[in-house]
């Protein structure tokens, strides 16, 4: 298998972490993207993935046999049934927990980027404050969601978990000014923690 991945892409880090904790890390090849895709924010495609992922974007899976498989939530699924089903729970409730964390996950990611282009990409007199405002609301409130449950994590791993932490490892990255840890004992103190797993802390963004 071959993963189109950037180094700085948390959605990239969230198949890197469900891959180390399945044990199929050594059985992917970690194709990097161009300098061009990286600085090229939202509107970049990859053109090497374009040829395969008509979105050219990371993370893509390129399996032995030809098929595309995109969106780090399919490829987190695929290697999951690939490496023993241990990050998508069987029992329903678990389930419908787990897929919903990563939801709010992702949800989070999703407000992080929108509000780091709109700084980005604009000069300052075109920026949109309250877009960014009511991005950066979003990323509160999640973050204030994962504080509430962080006690209750415990030492569970899978979906749900990996894409928190994904999450806050990306506002370490691009959002220090939030200090997002600042009235959040649990959430940091269940940060560290897992952190401490070779699955995650072996694998950085940056």
């Amino acid at each position: 298998m071959k993963l189109y991945q950037s180094t700085t892409s948390p959605f990239v880090l969230k198949v890197r972490i469900a891959a180390a904790e399945l044990g199929l890390l050594d059985r992917i090849e970690m194709l990097d993207v161009s300098q061009e895709y990286k600085a090229g924010g939202p509107l970049a495609r990859e053109q090497n993935i374009i040829k395969t992922n008509p979105l050219g974007q990371v993370p893509t899976l390129l399996l032995d046999d030809g098929t595309t498989i995109a969106d780090s939530r399919v490829i987190c699924e695929y290697l999951d049934g690939l490496g023993g089903g241990s990050l998508f729970p069987a029992e329903p409730k678990a389930r419908w927990n787990a897929l919903t964390e990563q939801s709010y996950g992702d949800g989070l990611l999703d407000a992080a980027l929108a509000a780091r282009y709109e700084g980005l990409l604009r000069s300052e007199e075109q920026r949109w404050q309250r877009w960014i405002d009511g991005q950066l609301a979003k990323v509160h409130a999640t973050l204030d969601l994962i504080e509430g449950k962080a006690a209750g994590f415990g030492n569970r791993v899978d979906i749900g978990t990996i894409t928190f932490y994904c999450a806050l490892s990306y506002l370490d990255l691009r959002f220090t000014d939030l200090n997002w840890r600042e009235g959040r004992p649990q959430a940091a103190a269940w940060f560290a923690k897992i952190a401490e797993r070779p699955a995650f802390g072996g694998q950085k963004l940056g």
